[in-house]
Order: structure tokens, then sequence, then C-alpha cells
């Protein structure tokens, strides 16, 4: 078996193979590959981890920031407004994005490991029970009783493992990793991150372009902001399809008509809002 180096086929190579179809491909990730436990865990943290959070704290970051841009622009604001307004706005979210995430993820990884803990209490007092509810549901799935029950009795053999089994095929539970209190830490500072980095993105405009540009007038600044918007969605969306099967200009367009609508309602609602306030005074 060859050692792990630079030239033995990663996680990428699986998914390139089944993306083209290659079954030879296929076969020779899986038959060159190391069969070490390290090594399939590295392989998968090694592989968008954090994906979820930095996707979703850097669109709700960059549609949170262009929202409150086309309200304030449809609104009449003043670009010093739209800047105050902005800012303020953008670093308190992402603090209670990422907070959110923090708190969200370790409290459920808290229920999880306390509904392991009560399938091991079941387990130690009442095995019989516990086996043949896993055999009843892999019966219900299409197995015979007796392949069944011989797949469960040799499992069941195996405490730990078996736990684990019953959470994932049971309870549909993932046991969360060792690390999983540092990890939830992780997951809410890189929530936090996206969210603000991605949310200063329409921000530019009013920021970057005036300073070069002092003479352009507020629709040019907003121009800028939608353009500036739009590439960004653009790129995280073709970012976004590294991680899946999908073509890259599909999934680009995908975000970026998804935004584009978000944030044309956050326009349309300001200009509404701002005619009736005026209509009022």
């Amino acid at each position: 078996m060859p050692p792990h180096n630079e030239t033995t086929p990663l996680t990428k190579d699986a998914r390139s193979a089944f993306s083209t179809h290659d079954l030879e491909a296929s076969k020779s990730y899986h038959d060159s590959r190391p069969h070490s436990s390290s090594y399939a865990e590295e392989a998968h943290q090694s592989h968008g981890d954090y994906l979820k959070a930095i996707i979703f704290g850097g669109l709700d970051g960059i549609l949170t920031s262009f929202a409150l841009v086309s309200g304030a622009t449809g609104g009449s604001l003043s670009p010093g407004s739209v800047l105050i307004m902005g800012f303020s706005n953008i670093f308190a979210d992402a603090l209670s994005m990422g907070v959110g995430e923090f708190l969200s993820s370790k409290a459920h990884n808290d229920w999880v490991l306390s509904e392991r803990r009560r399938e091991v209490w079941e387990l130690e007092n009442y095995p019989e029970g516990e086996v043949q509810e896993m055999i009843d549901i892999y019966v219900e799935r299409g197995m015979e009783e007796q392949d069944a029950r011989m797949v469960i009795e040799k499992m069941a053999k195996y405490k730990e493992f078996f736990v684990d089994v019953m959470m994932a095929e049971e309870l549909q539970l993932q046991v969360p990793e060792d690390t999983h209190r540092s990890d939830s830490m992780k997951e809410g500072c890189v929530m936090f991150t996206s969210f603000a980095l991605f949310g200063l993105m329409p921000l530019l405009g009013y920021v970057i372009i005036p300073s070069c540009f002092p003479s352009l007038d507020e629709s040019a600044l907003f121009i800028s902001a939608c353009v500036t918007t739009g590439v960004v969605l653009f790129v995280m969306g073709c970012v976004k399809s590294v991680f899946s099967t999908s073509n890259f200009m599909v999934s680009g367009m995908e975000t970026l008509m998804l935004g584009g609508a978000c944030a044309s309602v956050a326009y349309w609602v300001g200009q509404y809002v701002e005619s009736r306030v005026g209509e009022e005074e």
C-alpha cells in the first residue's frame, strides 16, 4: 500500500471521478488510499468543514448590508447616513450572528450527547430491547429478519460502536467529536468574520469611490455599490460550486439572482416608505 504523500488521491479525486463518471479513476482512488482512521478523519477535515458558516454568514452579511444601502438610497438618505447605519449595523449583526452560531452549535451538541447518554443507559439496562429496535429498523429498510439479527447482534458486541450506530440509525443524530466545544467556538468566529467581511463590500462604494472620484453624485455611488455587490455575490456562488457537482456559472448566477431579488425588495420598500412619509409631511 503506498504511503500517504502528495501524489496519493484525496477526497477531491473521488468527487472529480464522480463528476466525470470516470469509473477507473474512482477505482484507483479507493484502491490506493490508506485505510487508517486518521487519514479518513484528515480527508474529511480538509474539505469545507466551515463551508456552511462561510456561505451562510457571507450571504447574510452582504445581503443585510446591501438591503440597508438599497433601502436608505430608496428613502433618499445621504451617503453619510448610509455609512453610519451600515458600519454600526454590520458589526453589531456580525457579533450577534457569531455568538448565535456558537451558542446554537454548542446547545445542539450538548443535546446530542445527552441523547447518547440515554442510549447508553438503555443499552446497559435492557440490551435485548435496544437490539430488537435496531433489528426492526433494518427489517423496515428491506433486510430479511435473519440477516438483520445477525448483523445487529454482531455490532452489539462492541458497545461504543453500537451506541453510535443507534444514534445514527434510530435517532438520525451524528455524535460530535471530543473537540466539539472548540469547534463550536471556531464556527462562531468563522460566522462573525464572514458576515463582517462580506457585509462591508456594499459599503466600499461609499468609502473608496468618493475618495477617488469626489465629483460623483449619490446615484453613481449607489450604482458602484450595486456592481460591487453583484460581483461578490457571483464569486461566492462560484466558490460554493467548488464543494458540489454544480456548474460554477449556474451556481454563480443563482446566487447573484437571489441576492439581487432581495436587494430589489429592500430598495422598492425604501422608496415606498419615503414617498408615504413625504406625503404625510
